[in-house]
This record gives structure tokens, C-alpha cells and sequence, in this order.
């Protein structure tokens, strides 16, 4: 999800030391193992630690981003700690950037939400892989997409795939219903020419409000993969024609909830993340409004089964300001989620699974402005890290009672964790060419 300010690439997003890119690389063939496929990437080691960008955003502490450096090795003694927090503020001089993936040439390519006046615009930023030098955009002058958020790309099939979000502008100081009326939020994607830079063809999405993370499936040769719509909490599979054009379709929906105390008489899901597993057979993603998150088996892509669902906070908690009028899923209200003697404010927002997709790991801001409007107690105590065991066999998922990793601690005070990548390449970043 967007930062309050352009990111810096994590290491693992600039390195991208899994993926076959950097073996292949000009600049980048030193810089780790180059697992040949998603399925030896399995077979990797277990991640040691995790880099988190920070921000101070809101909370009342005046301080610059930061990148945080958490240890996961249950060995060692810092384990759950975060040991290594570093500025990263000086190097934020690009606004409104989102994602970033290496590409073959050794480039770092980093997708774009607007201009430097807030207004949309899809486009791409194209850095030098060693020293981040700004090189220029990478579709062709005046090809921008009219909003941006997300991208994936399948060299294999000559195709890049974005998504979009909305306007800096409108979305920077929070989520105004009238805006959706208006039409200022994203319902497409865009269909580019990986070798022409060029968009060929623009999906419009039913039930599809506000599309924001991509994944194609890690087989590079496939010609398919899932895009998550926050605010009509759908998943939606995009797949290649015979013809060699592309369609979209929806699969999963999210039913919204009837409530009272909300801004709104209906709560929707939000999905605000999702991942893959590496060898394409489960499906991760966040509600980060109702507070679960969710496992599907996607062995057939067409029909998502659900396989795992586990509440992790969110807005629906018994004993909260909102009460649940309807629901077409649950019984009742979940619990509110203690862990280590933490109520966790908040709901489960950016997830990384491990190589062996075996845990996950989960934070809960999403935006310092819209955790403000939706969660004020993650504004005042911090956001969390939490991990849970994933049963791989049959599916499922248990939360670790164990780990915990409070930002509300941090030195300077309470800090927003945001999105989580590993030195070595991870399950949303690596891109198999």
C-alpha cells in the first residue's frame, strides 16, 4: 500500500537475489542465489529478518521515515525485536512512488500514483540498480496511465499488467464517500506491451472499486493471476485469450456487513493486500476492515476454495463502537485480538509469506491519513507485526501467541509499520523470466 511519502525500494526490491533477473543481470549478478524456479525458491533458507519502512506520520511525533530491521530467527536472542532502525527520510526526494521490481538490465523500475502536483498519473520511474540514479520513465512520453498504483510483469508473454488507486489528491487526507460518487477511484487495469512500453488494452472491472495489488502466477509461464479490488472487497482473475487479448473476471466477493456506529450503513472488507504462495496453490489476502485474513486454494484459479480464516482485530470487534446489524458469514462479533497482553489496534493490512510458505506475516496500517480516520487507536499505540503458522497440507491458520513486534515501543514514539520484504527475495516482489 502507498507510503506517506515516495519509498525507498527495501533491499530485497532492489536486489531481488531470488529471482533468475539478477543471475542474468549486468549489475546484479553477484547479489544472491538466483534460484532457477518459484519451486527451488521453496527449498531456500528460513528467513532471519525482515525490513519494514516506518513512518511517524500523524502520531504526533515529528521524525523521519525510517526503515526497521527485525529479527525472526526464533534462535536468536533478539528475536521479535526491531535491531536496526535507519533514516531513510534524505532519500525520499520522489512523491506518490508505490512498487517496486527489478528488471532484467539491472534498472530498478518503480510505479507512480501521480504527478508532483497530486494530480493522477500512472507511470513508471526507472533508476539505476546500483545507485538508484533517476534515468527517466519507462513508458513512452504522454503514455501514462491516467492513475497508477500497482504493476506485475510475464516477459514470457510480452505483457505488464498495472492497477490504480485514485489521485493523490483525493486520497491523501482520507476516504470521502462522495469521492467514489464522483468517480474519482480507479476501476481499471492496463493491459501494456512489455517491449513497446505502451498500454494495448484497458480492462474494466465489474464489482472491481479500487484495484490495488497485482500477482500473476509465479510460473512464469502462465498467463494469469489475481488482482485484489479494496473497496468492493472482491478478487478478480485476469487470464490471457486465445487470441492474445486479456479478459477479467471475478471470483471472490467479499459480502459486506450492515452495521451501525460506522461511517457508513455497510462495511466493506477493504482488501488492502494479497499474495501467492510460490507454487501457485494458495492465495493470501487482507480484510483490513472486518479484520480476517484469508487462505484460498487456487490449484484451479477459476474456483477459489476457501481454506483458512483467521481474525486478527479489525472493526467489527465485540465491545467496539460498531455493531453488527447483518452478516451473511458470522454468527457474531469475532473477539478483539490480546497478544503478549497487547490489545491489537488496527486490522491485518500488508502480509509476506515465507519461502516455504509456511508463516506469514502480517502488519496492520495501511495509511497514516486513513488509519487516522478508520483506526485513532493505531494513530496513539502503534501498528503491530504478527506472524501465524499456515498448515500447507490441508490449509489453514493459527496465530503465533508468541510473537509480537510492537511499533508502539519504538524510541522516538509510536510508529506505522507498513510493508514487510526479506534481504533474500520474497513471495511479492521476485519475478521469474
Amino acid at each position: 500500500m502507498l507510503q506517506d511519502v515516495g519509498r525507498e525500494p527495501s533491499p530485497s526490491s532492489v536486489a531481488q537475489p531470488m529471482c533468475p533477473i539478477a543471475s542474468t543481470a549486468t549489475k546484479c549478478g553477484n547479489c544472491g542465489p538466483g534460484y532457477s524456479t518459484p519451486l527451488e525458491a521453496m527449498k531456500g533458507p528460513r528467513e532471519e529478518i525482515i525490513y519494514l519502512p516506518c513512518i511517524y506520520r500523524n502520531t504526533g511525533t515529528e521524525a523521519p521515515d525510517y526503515l526497521a530491521t527485525v529479527d525472526v530467527d526464533p534462535k536468536s536472542p533478539q528475536y521479535c525485536q526491531v535491531i536496526e532502525p535507519k533514516d531513510i527520510h534524505a532519500k525520499c526526494e520522489l512523491a506518490f512512488l508505490h512498487t517496486s521490481h527489478c528488471l532484467a538490465s539491472g534498472e530498478l523500475m518503480i510505479s507512480s500514483l501521480g504527478d508532483l502536483k497530486g494530480n493522477g498519473k500512472g507511470g513508471f520511474v526507472l533508476l539505476d540498480g546500483e545507485t538508484f540514479e533517476v534515468k527517466g520513465t519507462w513508458e513512452r512520453p504522454g503514455g501514462a496511465a491516467p492513475l497508477g498504483y500497482d504493476f506485475w510483469y510475464q516477459p514470457r508473454h510480452n505483457v505488464m499488467i498495472s492497477t490504480e488507486w485514485a489521485a493523490p489528491n483525493v486520497l491523501r487526507d482520507g476516504f470521502n464517500p462522495a469521492d467514489v460518487e464522483a468517480g474519482l477511484y480507479g476501476s481499471h487495469l492496463y493491459v501494456w506491451d512489455w517491449q513497446r512500453h505502451e498500454i494495448v488494452q484497458t480492462l474494466s472491472l465489474k464489482d472491481g472499486l479500487i484495484p490495488l495489488e497485482i500477482r500473476f502466477l509465479h510460473n512464469p509461464d502462465a498467463a494469469q493471476g489475481f488482482v485484489g479490488c479494496a473497496l468492493s472487497s472482491t478478487i478478480q482473475r485476469f487470464y490471457k485469450n486465445e487470441g492474445g487479448t486479456w479478459s477479467v473476471e471475478k471470483v471472490i466477493q467479499v459480502p459486506p456487513k450492515k452495521v451501525k456506529g460506522w461511517l457508513l450503513p455497510e462495511m466493506p472488507g477493504l482488501i488492502t493486500d494479497i499474495l501467492l504462495s510460490l507454487d501457485d496453490r494458495f492465495l493470501y489476502f487482507s480484510n483490513w476492515l472486518h479484520g480476517d485474513l484469508r487462505q484460498y486454494d487456487v490449484s484451479d484459479p477459476q474456483r477459489p476454495r476457501l481454506t483458512g480464516q483467521l481474525f486478527l482485530g479489525g472493526s467489527i470487534v465485540k465491545g467496539g463502537p460498531v455493531q453488527v446489524l447483518e452478516d451473511q458469514e458470522l454468527k457474531s462479533q469475532p473477539e478483539p485480538l490480546v497478544v503478549k497482553g497487547k490489545r491489537v489496534a488496527g486490522g491485518p493490512q500488508m502480509i509476506q509469506l515465507s519461502l516455504d510458505g509456511k508463516r506469514l506475516y502480517v502488519t496492520t496500517s495501511l495509511y497514516s491519513a486513513w488509519d487516522k480516520q478508520f483506526y485513532p487507536d493505531l494513530i496513539r499505540e502503534g501498528s503491530v507485526m504478527l506472524q501465524v503458522d499456515v498448515d500447507t497440507v490441508k490449509g489453514g491458520l493459527k496465530l503465533n501467541p508468541n510473537f509480537l513486534v510492537d511499533f508502539g515501543k519504538e524510541p522516538l514514539g509510536p510508529a506505522l509499520a507498513h510493508e514487510l520484504r526479506y534481504p533474500g527475495g520474497d513471495c511479492s516482489s521476485d519475478i521469474w523470466i
